[in-house]
């Protein structure tokens, strides 16, 4: 069978599960700005915006492990089809609230939970399906065509949510929201996967304690967390919260739009890379070139200019794609398929708690220190997490099962 950067386009299931995901998270990308615009001219408080917002992350944490233990349990593809379904109703009654114009806060609060808990069930469960839809020698090349598919319509939900919000208003780009998930349901509708084959579980509870002894009885696998853990903290406090600051008082806001698009044209580029490139310790290279990331860190503190952040974020967004298809292709490889979706859950779980976190603690740390030093501070912690997980022999050591040249 031919191994080709984009052969596995090929088989049927993969291509519905990458218009799938493709439009799930064009969805997931023109929600926040039309919600936030919303609930602006609905209130005109930043105070109701986050705790709308806010409730939708705080469902996601609470709720992600339970999402990978229902994805262990059912058929993934019908799960997802009933996640993207139930996204379109709750998106769809938002847009009614908004057209309407009731000013009811409560009611975005719950809508905003439902959504959470949808989240959380349908990433582990889109995670864990590649594995059930190509063959196993086209691992690699599947889950890059799958990140290229999904940031593609990352990176084109976000000028399609300002399009809406501008075009149409709030409220009918809410609406348009809505029918986009209505898209991903019926793409997931053509992934025709098996219920993976496992044991009479004794129940819930049971399961999540299958699932985290399925995590730690890898080191590399939660050792790489703990990693990420430390490396999302940094990044979501000094890109996203002091990089604005810095670029408030530099570049400007339209410029640093572009710094950001940078990244998604360097995940795009990333993924055919890291589709044709793959070296037999591919975990290893993936948590080494993590260390790229603290480059615009560094560039925010000591040379805030335009082109060395273009670069520099170009840079952090092909890295950033060679580990996360090696982290991808790793865990597929050497977790048992009936316990991927939990694995992936736990992942999940540490990087959403890491959020948060280093963004509530990046604005106390830069009136403190000042943004300089803060940005040069998060920078050493996070290549002492880095090389600290290439501390392990088993980081280092991984190796492809089944390594095919092209």
């Amino acid at each position: 069978m031919s191994t080709g950067v984009f052969s596995p386009l090929r088989i049927s299931a993969f291509r519905w599960l990458v218009a799938g995901r493709s439009c799930t998270q064009l969805a997931n990308a023109i929600a926040p700005i039309v919600l936030a615009f919303a609930v602006l001219d609905m209130t005109g408080s930043l105070i109701d915006l986050g705790i709308v917002v806010g409730a939708r992350s705080l469902t996601l944490v609470l709720l992600a492990v339970f999402g990978g233990v229902l994805a262990d349990r059912l058929r993934r593809s019908v799960l997802l089809q009933g996640t993207a379904s139930a996204a379109a109703v709750t998106q769809l009654v938002i847009a009614a609230v908004v057209l309407a114009g009731v000013p009811s806060v409560p009611l975005l609060i719950l809508l905003s939970v439902c959504n959470g808990a949808v989240a959380a069930i349908s990433l582990p469960a889109t995670a864990a399906l590649t594995p059930q839809t190509v063959p196993a020698e086209m691992l690699t090349q599947a889950n890059a065509v799958a990140r290229i598919g999904a940031n593609t319509g990352r990176f084109t939900g976000a000028a399609v949510g300002g399009l809406l919000v501008a075009g149409v208003g709030p409220g009918w780009g809410l609406a348009g929201n809505g029918v986009v998930f209505v898209l991903a349901a019926l793409a997931y509708g053509g992934v025709r996967s098996g219920r993976v084959p496992r044991p009479e579980s004794a129940g819930v509870l049971a399961d999540l304690r299958n699932g985290w002894r399925a995590f730690t009885e890898h080191t590399w696998v939660w050792v790489i967390v703990l990693q990420f853990m430390v490396v999302n903290a940094v990044v979501a406090g000094g890109l996203f919260v002091i990089g604005p600051a810095v670029a408030d008082a530099t570049i400007g806001r339209t410029a640093w739009g572009f710094v950001i698009a940078a990244q998604t044209a360097g995940l795009l580029v990333g993924g055919l890379v890291v589709a044709r490139w793959r070296p037999r310790r591919a975990l290893a290279v993936g948590v080494l070139v993590v260390l790229i990331d603290v480059v615009p860190l560094l560039v925010l503190a000591k040379l805030p200019l335009l082109v060395p952040l273009l670069v520099a974020m170009f840079l952090v967004g092909v890295s950033n794609e060679v580990f996360v298809v090696a982290w991808d292709v790793s865990l597929q490889e050497n977790v048992p398929e009936d316990k991927l979706a939990r694995v992936y859950s736990y992942d999940m779980l540490g990087s959403f708690i890491a959020l948060p976190i280093g963004e509530v603690a990046a604005g106390p740390l830069a009136t403190a220190w000042g943004v300089d030093t803060a940005l040069v501070a998060m920078s050493a912690l996070l290549v002492v997490a880095t090389l600290g997980a290439l501390c392990s022999e088993q980081v280092r050591n991984l190796t492809r099962e089944q390594p095919t040249p092209l």
